[in-house]
């Protein structure tokens, strides 16, 4: 027997070398859901129902709009000369912590890196 090959003579097989098995083709196949009783979705069902979902889509986002509205204006600070972010961070956002409170003034300031300067207008976040 080689690497290549097979002999199936070695195997203990007589006579000419079996067939290799293949798939099939079965016509009909599995019966799918709706064939076999579940339920079937019309053309009407599935217009009632994309209206449905349009309808809470329009709802939750009219109350999401009202609601936003009602939040406190953002406030902002100035960089005094020699402060730093992290002292701006614990005393604007005592809430959170400093790694967080810092974060979130990056954020809402569009900040890369910790440096300000002094003269810097900060917008600092409802916590």
């Amino acid at each position: 027997m080689s690497a290549l090959a097979w002999d199936h003579t070695e195997l203990g097989y007589a006579g000419p070398a079996p067939k290799r098995p293949h798939l099939v083709l079965v016509q009909g196949g599995a019966r799918t859901t709706a064939d076999a009783g579940g339920v079937r979705l019309t053309r009407r069902g599935r217009l009632a129902l994309f209206l449905l979902v349009l309808a809470v889509v329009a709802v939750t986002s009219l109350t999401g709009l009202r609601g936003a509205g009602a939040s406190e204006p953002l406030r902002a600070v100035t960089v005094a000369p020699g402060e730093t972010l992290s002292q701006i961070a614990v005393a604007e956002l005592p809430t959170l912590s400093m790694d967080q409170a810092i974060v979130a003034i990056q954020i809402a300031n569009n900040l890369s890196t910790a440096q300000v300067s002094a003269g810097q207008q900060l917008v600092i976040p409802s916590s």
